[in-house]
């Protein structure tokens, strides 16, 4: 049997009093002496070749070094899942906000003014903002010969057979939106270079380890001589997976052997870090005349902007997930993750299976209007229980509670309506 000691109990949090009495120390908190800091210039275009000169940025009082591209002494990638992020774009930017160079300085004004003298000329290319039209082959490609990331697809049964013994059939379209974090504590970070040669990262962040690898291989460095130091993180959600300024100020601490911090402003953080990916989703769902589900047909088009970040696993877990809590024998499912050159899209809250109930459980709704019973009663006709076969051919075996929920859920808001009259 499991360790139950906590459960019901009312437990302190280990960092609860510090953050409380505002001495909890966040990666913005943190000071070293002799510190430099650092600016990100960023792409003002969202897809276009370009070239970019430094030169009277760099001859700017208090300038310290500015980092591109040519910097880099390792690899010029990063990404969770996929190499696709550039640490400096070297010759092309696939969206606003790429990052094209980091201006180091005294101190931060001095950073900011001089980024304004950095001269970049941009070659627009053409841009695709919507995935379905990424998807078709004369779109404009953001990475290699195809703006398709990744297709899940999810068969079971004979959806033909179950369309011709629906007595009823619902089929719409779905948008859901892209989604900010919007954490509290903006990004920001500390990186400097110990005695032993050793860099120092002090950054929040939701992969330590992942950073500690990335950052080995941007600077081609012994990955056992990188330390990621975490402090309070002020929020996440998903957001802090992916590489911000990590690579930057490592980078930086290194090559000028002094401590590096930047503080990104909330303007700059909607550029930086992922959003929740926007869904565009085909539902068709069949029922017969007792409100049993017959069939389900879908088609998911996820927008993971310029790169996949967790595009994958977000766009499986939302086919996975499309069909809800209900058991229905016969299922066509097709998710794409595709390129656009909109804002990237990653980890937020639920991988794509917070997205789908928008689409089914309207979709539930609809069906039982059509028919002329509840919304509750059709619910209660196919959620899982014990026994149940999922969608992907998985069977419930324990702790499938969601009947017993609905019925304790539905009585209680109308004893209430009850109690009222």
């Amino acid at each position: 049997m499991g360790d139950y000691r906590n459960v019901g109990k009312n437990l302190i949090r280990v960092d609860g009093k510090q953050k409380i009495l505002g001495k909890a120390k966040y990666p913005g908190d943190l000071y070293m002496d002799d510190m430099l800091y650092g600016v990100t210039l960023r792409s003002m275009q969202p897809h276009a070749y370009f070239s970019m000169d430094v030169s009277k940025a760099e001859k700017l009082p208090g300038v310290v070094k500015i980092l591109t591209h040519e910097d880099i002494i390792g690899e010029n990638h990063h990404g969770v899942y996929i190499k696709d992020h550039e640490v400096f774009c070297k010759d092309k930017v696939r969206r606003i906000g790429d990052p094209l160079a980091f201006i180091i300085a005294e101190n931060e004004k001095l950073a900011i003014e001089a980024s304004k003298h950095v001269e970049v000329k941009y070659d627009k290319l053409p841009a695709v903002f919507d995935p379905r039209e990424g998807m078709k082959d004369d779109a404009p490609k953001i990475h290699g010969d195809s703006n398709i990331v990744y297709h899940y697809k999810c068969r079971k049964g004979n959806i033909d057979e179950g369309f011709r013994s629906s007595h009823v059939i619902v089929e719409n379209e779905y948008k859901t939106s892209m989604v900010d974090h919007a954490f509290l504590q903006l990004e920001s970070g500390l990186a400097y270079v110990e005695e032993d040669e050793t860099i120092v990262i002090c950054a929040a962040t939701q992969y330590p380890h992942f950073d500690q690898i990335e950052v080995a291989e941007a600077l081609s460095y012994a990955k056992e001589k990188i330390r990621i130091v975490n402090p309070a993180v002020g929020g996440a959600f998903g957001g802090r997976e992916d590489i911000t300024m990590q690579i930057h100020i490592a980078l930086g601490a290194l090559l000028t052997k002094r401590p590096v911090k930047v503080c990104y402003s909330r303007e700059e953080s909607f550029y930086a870090h992922s959003k929740r990916h926007p869904l565009y989703m085909k539902f068709k769902t069949g029922a017969d005349k007792e409100g049993k589900l017959t069939v389900f047909e879908a088609e998911i088009v996820g927008d993971t902007g310029a790169y996949a970040s967790w595009a994958v696993n977000v766009l499986r877990k939302a086919g996975v997930h499309a069909t809800g809590p209900y058991e229905i024998p016969n299922i066509k499912i097709d998710s794409y993750a595709v390129y656009t050159n909109n804002p990237f899209c990653g980890a937020m809250r639920g991988f794509g299976a917070t997205q789908t109930p928008v689409a089914n459980e309207q979709q539930m709704d609809i069906l039982a209007e059509k028919l002329g019973i509840s919304p509750v009663e059709i619910r209660l006709k196919n959620c899982f229980g014990i026994g149940s076969i999922t969608a992907t051919g998985q069977v419930l075996t324990e702790s499938v509670p969601l009947k017993e929920c609905i019925e304790a859920v539905f009585e209680r808001m109308f004893s209430r309506e009850r109690e009222m009259i």
